[in-house]
């Protein structure tokens, strides 16, 4: 499960490089430095620091990066890594404040463009009042984005992912096809009655997978869809019918994520219970969330799960500090008759097992962060991207210029010049959603939504 997010930049933040080369130093070469790294060294020169020097050989092993061991706190050790000539530093350990005073120290020997990661809100929201604040040009913050992340995928009945485009008016949802979904076993022909629904992709096992009409959908199969966000939530109802519209959320755990995923739903209408076993964070947030119902319980206790009806739960969120906890939890929810259940993970490799043993939605932080950061930087020209299911593919909002191959031709000409791994899965036009079918002339300034294959990236952004 991948997810996705909204850029806040600073008035004037620009990313260097647009579209060339860049040199990139990463403080940090944990899972989120790491994956960063291996992104995007394929097109980028990149240098690496960690206090570890077994994390910096083994990045070094694996992508074509150079690794530097030592504080990236400190200027010398900056200086070794080059960032003198560095035209983005990313901040990436696990510690807020070494991430604030890396992109401080970096910012006293060279104008690189900084991003910082942090864990905690409080820090973007100083940041937030002044944009620059601490020489970051760019925060990320983890548990919230965790949380928005979360707060998405539940408001839409079986999906494993969401994300909205063109300010919200083009929607994208990954969808697992049940054996009970009555679209199993349907060519996409068959199962596409929807008038502002575009199949964008059938995820099987490791291969991705650009339906046809006679392209046959299995249970197992992974459906990743874009259109309006009415037709992507009537897609969601019918083919999981069994699924209700969530209103009923239990949220185990008061940590900062769990909170930040109950204010999220409280905005959308929902009232959440959350369940914190600490009294004083109960008390806590039980008087910041006037909307949330706070029980002062241990979660892992099967008997208070039966007394709180988790079986009425449309959905049960597990956001402790222990990822052997959320695995718990879920399992004892889903057992007792929970509808779904989404599980924060912070280690990456317990990811599949999570979603093996019976765990609806995993989400991992730090996979989380790792691909925002990583999107950001990214040289692809597009308002907008999303990735999907660990760089498989990628949706990308794109506005058409006047010499892109699209501008001022059917679709169906001008798709016959570009990689068969890209669909064209929505159109936007003054507002106004258009349809894409084969006929239909994409004009300039139109924003188009389109579904690329991670082998097709390079072609599509020489062409798009």
């Amino acid at each position: 499960m991948k997810i996705h997010f909204t850029h806040r930049w600073k008035a004037d933040a620009h990313v260097p490089g647009g579209g060339a080369a860049v040199y990139i130093v990463i403080v940090g070469a944990g899972e989120v430095g790491s994956n960063i790294a291996e992104s995007l060294a394929e097109s980028h020169e990149v240098a690496v620091v960690d206090i570890d020097p077994d994390r910096v050989e083994a990045l070094m092993y694996e992508a074509d990066v150079l690794g530097v061991e030592g504080d990236g706190a400190e200027l010398d050790t900056l200086s070794e890594a080059g960032i003198e000539k560095a035209d983005v530093l990313i901040a990436s350990t696990d510690d807020d404040e070494t991430n604030i005073v890396t992109c401080g120290t970096a910012v006293t020997a060279a104008d690189p463009f900084t991003i910082s990661r942090v864990k905690s809100a409080k820090f973007l929201r100083t940041w937030e009042k002044s944009r620059g604040a601490f020489g970051v040009d760019h925060m990320v913050a983890t548990n919230l984005l965790t949380a928005e992340n979360i707060a998405r995928v539940i408001g839409l009945p079986g999906a494993r992912d969401v994300e909205t485009f063109v300010d919200g008016q083009v929607q994208m949802g990954e969808f697992e096809v049940r054996e009970s979904s009555p679209i199993t076993n349907l060519t996409v022909a068959e199962a596409d009655r929807y008038e502002s629904l575009t199949f964008a992709a059938v995820l099987r096992d490791d291969e991705v997978i650009i339906p046809r009409g006679e392209t046959v959908i299995k249970a197992g199969d992974d459906i990743v869809v874009i259109g309006s966000r009415e037709s992507v939530r009537l897609f969601a109802t019918e083919i999981a019918p069994e699924s209700n519209a969530t209103q009923n959320v239990l949220i185990i755990g008061g940590s900062d994520v769990g909170y930040h995923t109950a204010r999220l739903l409280q905005d959308r209408g929902i009232k959440p219970r959350l369940v914190e076993q600490d009294h004083d964070r109960a008390r806590e947030l039980a008087e910041d969330l006037q909307g949330t119902t706070v029980l002062e319980s241990d979660a892992t206790d099967s008997e208070f799960l039966e007394r709180e009806h988790v079986a009425d739960a449309d959905a049960v969120v597990a956001t402790l500090d222990s990822d052997e906890k959320n695995l718990l939890v879920t399992l004892l929810a889903k057992r007792l008759g929970a509808e779904r259940t989404v599980a924060v993970v912070n280690s990456g490799e317990y990811v599949d097992l999570f979603e093996a043993v019976g765990v609806d939605v995993a989400v991992n932080p730090r996979e989380t962060t790792a691909e925002e950061i990583t999107r950001f930087t990214r040289e692809y020209d597009a308002t907008k991207v999303a990735i999907i299911e660990s760089d498989r593919a990628e949706v990308l909002e794109i506005e058409v210029s006047t010499d892109s191959i699209l501008a001022g031709r059917p679709i169906q000409e001008s798709v016959q010049e570009l990689p068969t791994g890209v669909v064209i899965g929505a159109i936007s036009r003054g507002g106004e959603l258009v349809i894409p079918r084969g006929d239909t002339v994409i004009e300039p300034g139109d924003h188009v939504v389109v579904f690329v294959e991670a082998d097709c990236l390079e072609a599509v952004n020489n062409k798009l």
